[in-house]
């Protein structure tokens, strides 16, 4: 995991954090030291592993679209993507990675 600033290329979004395997683009410096935030992009991660990384995006790209197609609002399709639930569901959970079992993404489809 290797963490960068990218305040240049996410300033003009409402994106803190992304993960694009091995990295974690954070929006702002300050953001480092977000426990939660951080926990948050490490869940990406090990999902991004778990799916040995494309597929992971074109299975996250497809569930989003599929869920915009249902919600017509891109907020919420974004919140129901099964990735997205796991990791907002367990992001104040400081051990949750240690516990988490394979493929848990897939209990929150």
């Amino acid at each position: 995991m290797i963490i960068i600033n990218c305040q240049r290329l996410l300033k003009n979004t409402k994106i803190s954090g992304i993960t694009l395997f091995p990295f974690i683009l954070l929006r702002r410096k300050s953001d480092r030291h977000n426990e939660i935030l951080i926990n948050h992009e490490k869940i990406h991660i090990r999902q991004q592993l778990e799916l040995l990384i494309i597929p992971f995006y074109i299975w996250y790209l497809s569930e989003y679209y599929l869920k915009y197609l249902k919600y017509r609002n891109p907020q919420l399709a974004y919140l129901n993507i099964s990735f997205e639930r796991e990791a907002y569901a367990n992001e104040q959970n400081p051990n949750y990675l240690e516990k988490r079992k394979f493929w848990s993404f897939l209990k929150y489809l």
